[in-house]
């Protein structure tokens, strides 16, 4: 199928003034129909920004929009629609008690007779070529309850082609998938760009960047950093545009003593692996890796590890004494610490202040006969905001209006405050731009050296081996191999995790 009417959409001088904040300053965008171009840039860039200017949800102070030879002050929501441009947003909007069919035509549905019945068999005929174009592996009778992630991004995709989409806008659409999932992913929007469709990629993942854009557009600090065609797309350029140093600053390897194991895990079984045995230990002063394909059960670990899932057998030791199993307060108590994969909901009280979140764990000690200590509270908080370099206006503000990696450094403050002996940091950088991943490794290393275990779950392989002083690879819930420094290759790491 072919784009009959391709988009041609410039943004000419857009600037967009919050009160104390630039978020755009004289922005230039154009796409066109059969090509992607991919939007990078740090937390904070204006990506987000621009996304709603195009979307119609932000109406900008200054500066042009031409769609198709047409000038227009600002786009409304419904007039973006109307004009073909359809967002995927990085947190799902599927409703998981309908089915797909009933997901795609959400708010246009197909009805019959003067009661104006569903008509389920009309609206899957209508969805199936569409289910088809994007390689939908399941069917418009099939419940989205049942739909992967993966899946599920690609029912947000036939939703927006069915509404005859000439621009869709994927914000972050790999960031929860499998790297197979990933790869279908790209293969999808060639497809789309094939058949005549704009895509804009806006994702912190370079690689995927590379691999799939003709252009590259790079904002900075409210601004157009810079452009890149298809031959000048190279990670390195991106990301020096982006933050202005090299890449290869991020995994500076350093020199460190082996130390006695400071966590042991011995004979641990979890809920979704009970017949698998894991024995592994996290020296002090140590960066272990902890590898994997999703569903290896490295999470599920984490959490039997710490205490707030069961564990089927084994235990966990912290400087050699066990830990009483689903003691999460015994676990904090003796040093060990646990930063989620799921920051927002595991991690964080999102409307609570980013001083109120980094303080909490301690509030024991920061109270006297049961009053807190608001002087020692604020004390604490501003001393962790300057350690860890948390970029916000006021430590009064919600934990919600920070950024990604500003709020992966709250949870790590809190969790700093208590001075851990072991940390295990699941998914560390997931979701954060590349220089707020650079900040991270710095402070992971810096633990490292005054002596914290740090065991990290980590997707991304190039990180696992930047980063890891070893790396421990998990299959079906056990530990396949471990391989030391000298050993950490791409091939190593993927030829343990499939058995």
């Amino acid at each position: 199928m072919t784009v009959k009417n391709p988009i041609a959409l410039t943004l000419s001088g857009v600037s967009k003034l919050y009160p104390g904040v630039v978020a755009l300053e004289d922005v230039g965008l154009s796409i066109r129909g059969g090509e992607v171009v991919g939007l990078i840039g740090e937390n904070g860039a204006g990506k987000s920004t621009l996304m709603r200017v195009l979307g119609g949800a932000t109406a900008p102070d200054r500066g042009s929009i031409e769609l198709d030879g047409e000038s227009i002050a600002a786009l409304t929501p419904a007039e973006a629609t109307a004009r073909g441009i359809a967002f995927v947003h990085q947190e799902l909007n599927t409703f998981t008690n309908l089915d797909v069919a009933a997901n795609v035509l959400l708010g246009r549905e197909i009805t019959r007779g003067p009661l104006g019945v569903l008509d389920r068999r009309a609206m899957a005929r209508a969805v199936e070529p569409i289910l088809q174009r994007v390689g939908a592996r399941f069917g418009a009778r099939d419940s989205a309850f049942e739909l992967s992630l993966a899946d599920q991004q690609l029912l947000e995709i036939a939703r927006a082609l069915s509404m005859d989409a000439r621009l869709v806008i994927l914000d972050e659409p790999t960031s929860s998938l499998t790297l197979s999932e990933t790869q279908r992913l790209l293969e999808v929007i060639a497809q789309l760009r094939d058949e005549g469709v704009a895509i804009l990629f806006v994702s912190h993942r370079l690689a995927e960047i590379e691999q799939v854009a003709d252009r590259v557009i790079v904002l900075r600090d409210g601004r157009n950093a810079g452009e890149l065609g298809r031959g000048e797309i190279e990670k390195n350029r991106m990301v020096r545009m982006m933050i202005g140093r090299d890449v290869g600053q991020f995994y500076d390897k350093r020199d460190h003593d082996a130390h006695a194991p400071v966590l042991q895990l011995r004979d641990v079984a979890t809920s979704t692996y009970p017949d698998a045995r894991v024995n592994l230990s996290v020296k002090a002063g140590e960066i272990l890796g902890l590898a994997g394909l999703v569903g290896a059960g490295r999470t599920e670990l984490a959490l039997a590890t710490f205490g707030i899932d069961a564990r089927r057998g084994g235990e966990v030791l912290v400087n050699g004494v066990p830990l009483p199993p689903r003691s999460v307060a015994q676990s904090i108590a003796m040093g060990l610490c646990l930063l989620p994969e799921n920051r927002k909901e595991h991690g964080l009280f999102l409307d609570f202040a980013v001083s109120e979140n980094v303080t909490l764990p301690s509030l024991a000690r920061l109270s006297r006969r049961g009053v807190v200590d608001r002087a020692a509270e604020r004390g604490l908080a501003e001393t962790s905001q300057q350690r860890l370099g948390i970029k916000v206006a006021s430590l009064d503000r919600a934990v919600a209006e920070l950024s990604g990696g500003n709020q992966q450094k709250v949870v790590l403050a809190k969790w700093l405050a208590m001075g851990p002996k072991v940390l295990i940091l699941d998914e560390p950088t997931r979701g954060i731009d590349v220089g707020a991943k650079a900040e991270v490794y710095r402070l992971m290393q810096d633990l490292a050296n005054a002596g914290v275990g740090i065991l990290m779950i980590s997707s991304d392989m190039e990180e696992v081996i930047g980063v890891s002083d070893r790396v421990a690879v998990m299959c079906n819930g056990a530990i396949a191999g471990i391989l030391s420094s000298r050993d950490l290759t791409e091939e190593s790491i993927l030829r343990l995790a499939v058995g």
